[in-house]
């Protein structure tokens, strides 16, 4: 089914209502949300992306709704795992709690605009060259493999290197003044860092992209429920952000369940490519009819079985383990530098301003 443009156009402007909604409603106001702000708003994100899929179900049919809801539900899944980079970015670059929204509202809204272009590009792209699915499919397992053979690494996440190199790109402050842009500095207006912190944001999530767009294209081909599951889980992730920052360390087998949905995804994309085969060198030429083509209803059973069963193992053994993890730097990054700072053994709020980047202090990986 084509979507038609005037579709896309109100579902662009509807996206973009929601995010100058919460920018005047939540960030436009600097504060710290409370767990319970964090809490209603992200399950009215999910409640709204239920919603969409009963909407795709009645107007379109139900394999595209749970098309969709799998994709969502991916997505949701990835952005998790990647919140422990924005909880390193945050605490490197010190962030103030109350800058903390704004910079990811708009880190994320320039990551939507860049996923949007991959989209419509990844979509040209398969429709022009179908093989193109043994490439999803290579490069998913690929991830699939180094996602479970990190999860056994008992190594903290580290901040991407390049992001440091913004520092050199674009010249700041060291200093902050609440969630302002500019301040005065000897007579002169410069940027805060947190221009750098949205940049650094919005980049890194548009890496985070290299699998999870691959992997909700193996779910489903439909450009546009592809761009609106990545908006629902992006439009969501702030509150998410703010609601599970401390609990990330609790969900140790997380990594290890993604690595088995990458995997399943890139098997999925692979009996695809097969199906549609038109390589000269695969069975002359000719698709494998033979091949079977793995039903929506079994993808969304596997996702889902895996996230339900690396939370109920994560939720056993780290009470197995005597209950909650040691608290860190990036557990507590959420809560903002001071807390970021006082995670840390021996480091004090004031000793932390005093340091180039706020110390990660180590976690142990209790299932590795």
């Amino acid at each position: 089914m084509d979507v038609p443009i005037w579709i896309w156009a109100v579902t662009i402007a509807v996206v973009i209502g929601f995010f100058v909604f919460d920018f005047f409603t939540h960030v436009k106001t600097p504060h710290e949300p409370s767990l319970k702000e964090a809490g209603w708003w992200s399950i009215f994100y999910i409640a709204l992306a239920v919603v969409f899929m009963f909407g795709v179900g009645l107007v379109w049919d139900w394999q595209h709704a749970g098309e969709f809801i799998a994709g969502y539900t991916t997505e949701k899944a990835l952005s998790v795992d990647n919140l422990f980079i924005f909880l390193i970015i945050m605490t490197s670059f010190k962030v103030p709690k109350i800058a903390q929204q704004k910079a990811l509202l708009i880190g994320i809204a320039i990551a939507l605009v860049m996923r949007f272009a991959f989209i419509i590009a990844g979509a040209a792209i398969l429709e022009a060259w179908v093989s193109v699915f043994y490439i999803f499919a290579a490069w998913l397992l690929y991830m699939a493999v180094k996602q479970a053979i990190d999860s056994f690494k008992d190594e903290e996440p580290e901040m991407p290197k390049w992001v440091n190199l913004v520092r050199k790109v674009i010249p700041a402050s060291e200093h902050y003044d609440g969630d302002k842009w500019k301040i005065l500095e000897n007579g002169k207006k410069v940027w805060t860092p947190l221009i750098l912190v949205i940049v650094a944001l919005g980049f890194t999530d548009l890496l985070f992209a290299l699998d999870s767009i691959p992997a909700i294209f193996g779910i489903t081909q439909e450009p546009y429920l592809v761009f609106m599951a990545n908006a629902f889980a992006l439009m969501g992730l702030r509150q998410l952000y703010f609601l599970i920052g401390g609990l990330l360390e609790r969900l140790v087998f997380l990594d290890l369940g993604l690595a088995f949905i990458l995997a399943f995804i890139g098997v999925k994309l692979m009996f695809h490519a097969l199906h549609e085969n038109e390589l000269p060198f695969i069975n002359g030429g000719e698709p494998l009819l033979w091949i079977p083509e793995i039903p929506i209803w079994l993808s969304l059973t596997f996702i889902f079985g895996v996230l339900i069963v690396a939370t109920i193992a994560s939720i056993i053994y780290t009470r197995a383990k005597g209950g909650e993890p040691e608290a860190s730097a990036v557990g507590s990054a959420a809560g903002g530098p001071e807390a970021a700072a006082a995670g840390v053994e021996g480091t004090t709020p004031e000793t932390a301003e005093n340091t180039d980047a706020a110390p990660v202090a180590s976690h142990e990986p209790d299932h590795r």
